[in-house]
């Protein structure tokens, strides 16, 4: 009887530490997927906070461009004036090469 006790309480400290290590190992998992969770969500809150930048820059340009303004049309004509000045050959037509 005495030896059949023992051999019992083995058994529950077994399966006790089995049950132990099998919650450790849940809750490590879970707090491995939290950490993955939050890394992506990061992630993602990047990626749509650049991407609404990005709207709300090309919306600022586009309304900038319709723009009426003094000042925009000025340097319109300015960015006009340059690539027109841009376009124009350095040498004239008949001049000779550098050798």
């Amino acid at each position: 009887m005495q030896k059949r006790d023992k051999g019992r309480k083995w058994i529950w400290w077994f399966l006790g530490i089995v049950a132990a290590l099998q919650l450790y190992f849940v809750r490590e998992l879970l707090a491995a997927f939290a950490i993955f969770v939050l890394g992506f969500a990061v992630i993602g809150v990047c990626i749509a906070s650049l991407y609404m930048f990005q709207v709300a820059w090309g919306a600022g340009v586009a309304r900038l461009a319709a723009s009426q303004h003094p000042l925009v049309l000025a340097a319109r004509r300015g960015v006009v004036s340059i690539e027109d000045m841009a376009r124009r050959p350095i040498r004239r037509p008949g001049s000779q090469p550098v050798s």
